[in-house]
């Protein structure tokens, strides 16, 4: 009976083992698409707190202006929010 039960522990620890890394590797990827997601949503409000200022002074084409920046910069967060979990699922 003990000459079964340590090789069957051995495969089941490795299997348990290979099985948690997995799930390590999922939750990093998820944890990288909400940052880059956080981070998208955060410059592409700064870009409209900014546009809102420059509305205020009565500056109409700098506050589009500056909403376009913030679009821009809120795209460029949610793709390198991507390729880090991206990356992420292939560790």
């Amino acid at each position: 009976m003990s000459r079964m039960s340590i090789p069957t522990a051995t495969i089941v620890w490795a299997l348990f083992g290979l099985v948690s890394t997995g799930w390590a590797g999922e939750m990093k990827a998820k944890m990288e698409e909400m940052k880059g997601d956080t981070k998208a949503k955060v410059e592409e409000m700064k870009g409209e707190a900014k546009a809102a200022v420059e509305e205020a002074k009565g500056n109409k084409v700098q506050a589009e202006v500056e909403r376009a920046k913030g679009k821009g910069s809120a795209a460029m967060e949610k793709a390198k929010g991507k390729v880090k979990e991206l990356k992420a699922k292939t560790e």
